[in-house]
């Protein structure tokens, strides 16, 4: 089984940046961190950014957050980061690291294909 534990959310202004990490233990060769996802209040959960697999780097961003936020991993690949500039005040969430199984490859917009799921870390834009 893997944990998930994300930190560095927080309140920022609009135009602001935030560092989220999330860093995975336990039985890590079962699944890695690959994706993050957020949730606003009385929104469904949206994917941010993802790896499309376990070894490659190629990333898939959505549209609203690309050219701001950035994914990224550890050479072990057991920490996933998410670099996220010019905040804007829709970007407020909680915002959840996601794990799954080496074999999935490609993206996943639904997050159906992620097992492991962080407890979250809020992230609050003010205008």
């Amino acid at each position: 089984q893997v944990q998930l534990v994300e930190s560095g959310g927080g309140v920022v202004q609009a135009g602001g940046s935030l560092r989220l990490s999330c860093v995975s233990s336990g039985r890590t060769f079962e699944s890695y961190p690959m994706g993050w996802f957020r949730q606003a209040p009385g929104k469904e959960r949206e994917f941010v950014a993802q790896f499309r697999d376990w070894i490659e780097d190629r990333t898939y961003t959505r549209d609203s957050v690309r050219g701001r936020f950035t994914i990224s991993r550890d050479s072990a690949k057991t920490t996933l980061y998410l670099q996220m500039n010019n905040l804007k005040p829709e970007d407020t969430a909680v915002y959840y690291c996601a794990a799954r199984p080496r074999h999935f490859r490609g993206t996943d917009d639904n997050g159906e294909t992620y097992d492991t799921w962080g407890q979250g870390t809020q992230v609050t834009v003010s205008s």
